[in-house]
């Protein structure tokens, strides 16, 4: 696993042992910071079920302002704080612990709205729909912001839900990326 373009281009990322974390590849990496062009400029991002941080660190290297990641698992966190350290972006993001199903109350007092949010869940556990739900729920989208999710063809997404609307959809193999925009 590698960082595609930006400032970072070619650094490897760690990832961690087992099976337990599934990395975005990197075409479907690719195509998906090809669909949001150069709009990354300046942008406040949450990368969730981050896994090993590649997302958010993508959209770093690519002029993201800052990124907060957030993942369960305690390898997938220690492989995100290894790469945010190697890379040094220390000091334009956050990592945070957290039950991503539960809730999402721990954004609630983030000082930035996010304006693109990644989310990588596990798939076949039904994670979409929750997750969508406590991002709506804990206000911490800005108005306009873009939901990137990676899932399961097998889990479909509606067309809205609460103020997302799906803007887009592609398919790679049995992995779907919607895009979905706020209305805030």
């Amino acid at each position: 696993m590698r960082v595609i373009s930006g400032t970072l281009k070619g650094r490897r990322l760690r990832a961690p042992a087992g099976m337990a974390t599934r990395p975005t590849a990197d075409r479907i990496k690719e195509s998906v910071f090809n669909i949001l062009g150069g709009s990354l400029q300046a942008k406040h991002v949450l990368d969730l079920f981050a896994g090993t941080g590649a997302l958010g660190i993508e959209a770093l290297s690519r002029g993201a302002a800052s990124a907060v990641f957030m993942d369960q698992a305690k390898a997938a966190l220690s492989a995100i704080r290894y790469n945010i350290r190697e890379l040094g972006l220390e000091d334009r993001t956050r990592v945070i612990h957290w039950n991503i199903l539960k809730n999402l109350n721990c954004l609630i007092s983030e000082r930035d709205a996010f304006d693109l949010v990644f989310m990588d869940p596990p798939y076949e556990i039904n994670a979409v729909a929750p997750t969508l739900a406590g991002l709506l729920s804990c206000g911490a989208l800005s108005s306009g912001a873009c939901v990137v999710i990676e899932h399961s063809t097998r889990e479909p997404i509606l067309r809205t839900m609460g103020k997302l609307t799906l803007r887009d959809q592609r398919r790679f193999g049995k992995t779907l990326v919607s895009f979905m925009d706020t209305m805030l």
